[in-house]
């Protein structure tokens, strides 16, 4: 794959554009296709990294190349399957996808293994197996989560209809997946069952999105889980091979990738986007602004202080919360997945069956048990990684982090950060390393390279203050928040991605669909589901 968008260094505004996006994360890059291929608009996406994509881009050390931020995409099986038709659609089917096979995750509660199968059925026989007198529980689970998923399209839906619709039949349209958003995870499983290793399973892929049981809405993990379901895919040619499939369609229309491009400020003139103005002080004006960067790098960051809506904007992000964060080995080996016998299905590991002790004891004591260790295995995904890396294969070892274990090393430049910080990163490499190789032996003795990510690095390179992986929380409070959406209180700014809808690669492509939906006064989830 080559490299997607421009420098900045070299970029000349020579011409007008309808619409520019900040930040080119699946939101921001899906809302610019989608302007583009349904209104021929010209949109300018200016990305301040040097790489376009946000968490879908791809990164490569001595040989190897690891995902930043995809690991598996639920809803991908069928090709006229909503989520696979609005990748076609931006993508305008230059984007190929690999099935993960019939186990989707395999789950370690203490000693004891479980395995989410790929579909309903498959899935429900296997828990079944488990928890053999648990049906009644796993069935009204199964059915909670099916009304959640339901009732989302209609949540999510309202944030995109003009105003006078919203205000008429937005109560309507909200009220089905509030009763489910309300509800928090750990008080659902509680009325369902008193096994505590069923709940355990039930809540297992909560590292999806960052709460455990206690804090986490029942809507999002419901929608997490069925997006899983029926099985997940992989992106051939890596996750970077999103940001590489939909530049085309922006560029098809006049529109522009520019990376290493700093915005410094969004232009208002009495309540109006005017344009962007550059960290070199250079004016891109432009009667609409689409941002991508979140509601806090947005409102707290962007937008001058005393504008009308501001204050409101960032009200909603106080009320929600910021997310976790995370650190990642990323690891090489010199032999192949097949070599080594990797396989396509995620690990989720956990000390035992209360995730919020688990979490919360970590928390208070570095030393004790991880909380969680999610091990992804991209080589064995991707049937094409062989070609662009032969003889070689790559794993990602990921487990929480809270950001204040970090902060006293926010202001040292990256890559020359004290001893100290280089102890910790090495203690915490030891540990995911031994938790690699109890749970995947055959890598012992093969690892040639590895890496420590951590919440000072998503820091730096995604300007998230806290290095908060999933952006905003995902508890009951998020969903309340009428300001998360994609139309804000300031003519011609937008939002999209994660904070128009959630987050996650879905919940924020998703989240440029309403953008977009919002921005045109068209219905394009309709438009797209319809083919």
């Amino acid at each position: 794959m080559g490299a997607v968008g421009e420098s900045y260094r070299k970029f000349r505004h020579t011409q007008s554009y309808d619409a520019v996006v900040i930040g080119s994360g699946i939101g921001g890059l899906g809302v610019a296709a989608l302007l583009a291929s349904e209104a021929g608009k010209r949109v300018l996406v200016l990305e301040r990294h040097t790489v376009a994509g946000g968490f879908t881009h791809t990164f490569s050390r001595k040989g190897w190349e690891w995902d930043t931020g995809l690991h598996y995409v639920g809803g991908m099986h069928e090709e006229n399957g909503l989520l696979r038709r609005i990748f076609d659609r931006v993508t305008e089917h230059r984007l190929d996808w690999q099935p993960t096979g019939d186990i989707v995750d395999r789950i370690v509660v203490g000693t004891r293994r479980f395995e989410y199968r790929a579909g309903l059925d498959r899935w429900r026989q296997r828990m079944l197996a488990d928890f053999p007198a648990e049906e009644s529980a796993i069935d009204s689970f199964l059915e909670l989560v099916g009304d959640a998923r339901n009732r989302s399209m209609g949540f999510f839906g309202e944030k995109a209809v003009p105003a006078p619709i919203a205000f008429v039949f937005g109560w309507a349209m909200r009220r089905g997946f509030l009763r489910h958003s309300d509800r928090i995870l750990g008080e659902v499983l509680d009325t369902l069952t008193d096994d505590a290793m069923l709940k355990a399973v039930l809540a297992a892929q909560y590292g999806d999105h960052g709460m455990p049981p206690a804090q986490a809405s029942f809507a999002m993990h419901a929608m997490v889980f069925a997006h899983y379901l029926e099985g997940a895919a992989y992106p051939i040619g890596g996750s970077a091979a999103i940001a590489e499939a939909i530049a085309p369609t922006i560029e098809s229309a006049g529109g522009r990738i520019v990376v290493g491009a700093q915005v410094d400020k969004i232009l208002i003139a009495e309540n109006r986007v005017t344009g962007v103005r550059m960290a070199d002080g250079r004016d891109i004006l432009c009667p609409v602004v689409i941002s991508d960067v979140g509601i806090p790098n947005t409102a707290g960051r962007l937008l001058p202080e005393g504008t009308p809506g501001r204050q409101r904007l960032l009200e909603a992000a106080q009320a929600a919360g910021r997310s976790v964060g995370h650190c990642c080995l990323h690891i090489g080996l010199e032999k192949t997945a097949e070599d080594l016998g990797l396989p396509m299905a995620n690990l989720w590991i956990y000390p035992g069956p209360d995730h919020d002790a688990n979490l919360q004891r970590f928390k208070s004591d570095p030393t004790a048990p991880l909380p969680l260790v999610f091990i992804s295995f991209p080589s064995a995904k991707d049937p094409d990684f062989e070609r662009r890396h032969p003889g070689r294969a790559t794993i990602e070892v990921t487990t929480f982090a809270p950001y204040e274990r970090f902060s006293r090393w926010q202001d040292q430049p990256a890559g020359r950060r004290d001893e100290a910080y280089v102890e910790m990163k090495k203690d915490l490499s030891d540990r995911l390393l031994q938790t690699l190789y109890q749970h995947v032996p055959q890598v012992e003795g093969e690892v040639a390279f590895h890496d420590l990510s951590t919440p000072l690095t998503t820091r730096w390179f995604c300007n998230y203050e806290k290095g908060e992986v999933y952006g905003l929380n995902h508890g009951p409070a998020r969903f309340r928040q009428r300001a998360l959406k994609p139309k804000t209180p300031i003519k011609g700014l937008w939002l999209t991605g994660q904070d128009a809808c959630t987050a996650g690669i879905a919940g924020a492509l998703l989240g440029g669909v309403l953008s977009a939906s919002a921005i045109l006064g068209r219905n394009l989830l309709k438009t797209i589901s319809a083919g």
